[in-house]
């Protein structure tokens, strides 16, 4: 079996530059824009960029993986809990899916490996006109 090494994050080089000489960076073939704000750049956490060269340094298997934030709405797609939806907490360096009974408002957390769970795209919120009922 042959192994493929392929990019962390297809599209994106990341690199070092003078902020007000960019124009040869922005020039060049293949290059469509700085990830930023608007037209303004903003720089990758150094942190975030050392773990990554940590994690490329180990020679260890990995993989592109879906972006999770914590208080985000997720579902769990394997193991036994295949199927419930919660909102994904991290306590004491474990991932957690927080499970509620509104009525109670009460709630109950159960630890999940993160590989287990993917997001929820969130819905816009429905509004009801001023004066009316919404069932």
């Amino acid at each position: 079996m042959q192994e493929l090494e392929v990019p962390l994050f297809p599209g994106y080089l990341f690199s070092r530059f003078n902020l007000f000489d960019r124009l040869p960076i922005l020039t060049t073939p293949g290059v469509i824009q700085i990830v930023g704000n608007g037209k303004t750049p903003i720089p990758v956490d150094e942190e975030e960029v050392v773990a990554l060269q940590a994690a490329v340094k180990t020679g260890l298997p990995r993989h592109p993986w879906p972006f999770l934030k914590v208080g985000q709405r997720v579902r769990v797609e394997y193991g036994p809990l295949s199927g419930l939806e919660g909102f994904l907490l991290n306590f004491k360096g474990r991932y957690r899916l927080v499970l509620s009974v509104s009525l109670l408002q009460r709630s109950v957390a159960v630890e999940v490996d993160s590989a287990w769970v993917t997001s929820i795209p969130q819905q816009p919120a429905r509004t009801a006109p001023i004066g009316s009922s919404a069932l």
